[in-house]
Formats: C-alpha cells, sequence, structure tokens
C-alpha cells in the first residue's frame, strides 16, 4: 500500500502552505529579513495589555465561552458595525482570527460539488479552505489589469450559467495586492451575486489600512456576510480574534454557524477576546495612527522595486502590499524568492501561491521605518542585480 493511500484526497490535493515554506526559508537563511509575511511590526494598545495581564488568575479565564463569543464584546461590535462600517442588520459570531472565520463560512455555506468564485490574484489561504473542504470547482476570475479590481464584467457573464456559483469571495483591500475597491464597483458586485443567487463572503481584514485620501466602505444584504479581524489592527496576530458579521434575517444561519463553531475552537480564547474588547473600547484612532506612518515603508519599497520598471509595481492603495511583475523570462517567481533570501537576505513571498506565477508580494508592514530601509536596500540590490545579470549564483 502506498504511503498516501490512507490520507484524505481533499488533504493531499490541497496547495503546500505558502507561509510555511517561507519561514522554513527564512530560518534556513543567517540575517535573514522578511517582507513576506502579512504582520505588523505593532503590539496590541498598552493599556490593553495592562488590564488583560491580570486576567490569567480569573478562574473564567480557564473555562469555556459561549461559542459565538463573549457576550460584552459581541455587544461593542455591533456598536461598531453600526457606526463604522454601516453594517445594520448583522449579527456577530467571534472567531479564532479571520482564517477560521472563513473556513467556518465555507463549511456552513458550501457543498463539495458546489462551484465558488475568487479572483486573481487571490489570496492564498482562502484557496486552501475552498480545496480542504472538498470544493473543486474553485473559478478564478480575472482583475483589471490596470487597476487589479475584481473584473464585474466577466462576473456577470460567470454568474449567468447554470449552475450559478454558490459563493463569490472578495477581499478588500486585497491581498496579496493591496488593492482598494471602490464602493460603487462593490455595489455592483452584490447586486450580481444578490439577482444571481449567490452569497457575497466579503473579506475586511485591512479595513483600516487605508492610504491616499481613500475610504474603506462595506456593503450588506441578505446575501452578503462580512469577516474581519483583530490581527493586523491591534497588532494581534498571535491572539487569534477575528469575527463574522452575518445577516441577522436569514433564518438559521446563527444555528448552523454554531454547529462549525462548537467543531472546531468550540470558543475563541477568552483571554484573546478580553484583550479584543479592551482594544476596542480604545478605538479605532489609536489603529489609525500605527497606520498612517506606514506610507513611508510604502514609499522606501516602492523605490527599491524601481529597477523592474514603469507600472511594474501595482496596488499599495490599501492594506500592507505591494504586487510587482518580475521580467517576463522569470515565471518561476519561487526560484526568484529563493535567489534573493540566499543571495541578498531579503525575503518576500511568490506570487504563484496566489494564481500569479511571475509576480511577487512585497509587504511592508511588518518593519519599523529603520529596519525597512535595510529591508529595502537589499531589495534594490537584488532587483538591480536581476534585472542587469539574471540570478547570479
Amino acid at each position: 500500500m502506498g504511503t498516501f493511500t490512507k490520507l484524505a484526497r481533499r488533504a493531499l490535493e490541497t496547495e503546500t502552505p505558502v507561509m510555511v515554506q517561507i519561514q522554513e526559508l527564512v530560518r534556513g537563511v543567517k540575517d535573514a529579513v522578511s517582507l513576506a509575511q502579512g504582520v505588523v511590526y505593532w503590539q496590541p494598545p498598552k493599556q490593553a495589555l495592562e488590564k488583560v495581564k491580570e486576567l490569567v488568575w480569573e478562574p473564567s479565564t480557564s473555562c469555556y465561552g459561549a461559542d459565538e463569543g463573549l457576550p460584552e464584546l459581541r455587544e461593542a461590535l455591533v456598536r461598531k458595525l453600526h457606526q463604522e462600517n454601516k453594517l445594520c442588520k448583522s449579527s456577530v459570531m467571534v472567531t479564532a482570527g479571520a482564517n477560521q472565520a472563513f473556513v467556518n463560512l465555507v463549511l456552513t455555506l458550501c457543498d463539495p460539488g458546489d462551484s465558488v468564485v475568487m479572483f486573481t490574484p487571490y489570496y492564498f489561504n482562502a484557496y486552501m479552505s475552498f480545496q480542504m473542504t472538498g470544493i473543486t470547482n474553485i473559478l478564478v476570475g480575472p482583475s483589471n489589469p490596470k487597476t487589479l479590481q475584481p473584473d464585474a464584467d466577466w462576473l456577470e457573464r460567470i454568474l449567468s450559467n447554470k449552475p450559478v456559483p454558490k459563493l463569490v469571495t472578495v477581499v478588500n483591500p486585497g491581498n496579496p495586492s493591496g488593492t482598494y475597491v471602490p464602493e460603487p464597483l462593490l455595489k455592483r458586485i452584490s447586486d450580481l451575486c444578490r439577482s444571481a443567487g449567490s452569497w457575497l463572503v466579503m473579506d475586511n481584514t485591512y479595513e483600516y489600512f487605508m492610504y491616499d485620501g481613500l475610504q474603506h466602505s462595506c456593503v450588506e444584504g441578505d446575501h452578503i456576510v462580512n469577516i474581519f479581524s483583530f490581527s493586523k489592527a491591534y497588532g494581534m496576530m498571535g491572539w487569534r480574534v477575528g469575527y463574522i458579521a452575518y445577516p441577522s434575517e436569514v433564518e438559521g444561519f446563527g444555528a448552523q454557524l454554531l454547529k462549525v463553531q462548537d467543531n472546531i475552537p468550540i470558543c475563541a480564547a477568552i483571554i484573546s477576546q478580553r484583550l479584543a474588547l479592551y482594544s476596542l473600547e480604545i478605538g479605532s484612532e489609536w489603529v489609525r495612527d500605527q497606520v498612517k506612518d506606514l506610507v513611508k515603508n510604502r514609499q522606501l519599497l516602492l523605490e527599491a522595486l524601481s529597477p523592474l520598471g514603469e507600472n511594474a509595481v501595482k496596488g499599495g492603495e490599501g492594506a500592507i502590499y505591494l504586487w510587482a511583475k518580475l521580467p517576463e523570462k522569470y515565471q518561476d517567481d519561487f526560484e526568484v524568492v529563493r535567489w534573493l533570501a540566499n543571495r541578498h537576505k531579503v525575503v518576500i513571498l511568490p506570487g504563484c501561491a496566489s494564481g500569479g506565477p511571475g509576480y511577487v508580494r512585497i509587504s511592508f508592514g511588518g518593519l519599523k521605518e529603520g529596519a525597512c530601509e535595510i529591508a529595502a536596500g537589499r531589495l534594490r540590490r537584488g532587483m538591480e542585480e536581476l534585472v542587469r545579470d539574471g540570478m547570479v549564483q
């Protein structure tokens, strides 16, 4: 019997997590600087951390909580959704991060054999979530080559086919692209999904990460589910707290979500939920104060990527990412990533993980400005050498 014959096909046919491969690469290169993982350099608000450290002795911290989240956190999130996102008909479930929120939704909304829609370049973990739940008909739509915004004309054609795709998912602002999706386009996508009878799942993880005067917006409806996260905004990557805003008026939705939740985390960690609540009380202005300085990092990395030529770099209007096209002869972007790591000690993400071979993703959120200057210098030297001489060993 072969080595893998006893393992589930859905696991075997799921992509290997690209961040696991990148972390191995970083560990294997002495003094490497990473521009790969989607992280921010700040910790949660100090006042919130001070309050939560006392809770380790509180007995309730070590107990299970309500599956859907601490009541006081959910109440605070409903207020936040009303005030900041103009979502007034949504109920809340707290999850162990936005990725777990997405898996909850796929398991609740989709059956094996359903077709689903994403747009390239897509978020790799969402793609893997479909694969590992047995959804093999993943329709990857194009984006506007100039803006990287989802192609709504293509979506309109796809949604007119039978069977109609069960679910459409969009990340705004984009991961891996850093692309901003404007409100009129969001509304058109929403209207198309409503008319076709498809669910629309919006990932708003980077809602506060908007630059150059752009404003994030949400859409709401009985066919729309919104996902949010504390990870990047409040520097809570390791605390694992996200949440789902799902339509209150859809009968039974919450009850079905609870079945999935109870069998994956039961509940998000209690101490993490408390930190989320305390951070929320400090407010979104604290987040915006952290985010505003990232434009300096963005500029450093745009300059570092300039050897790739005019129009090679897209995105960066939101989130913490730039999306760059490598010279035409370098379709094996993972090979370029390995070369940059080993020769220039700077690590970025291969575009092939997001359906974009020949591209790379660069994160400008994880380093303070001084460290980002060092990383940008290495990246620029690497790109200059790549364009001029190729991958010299």
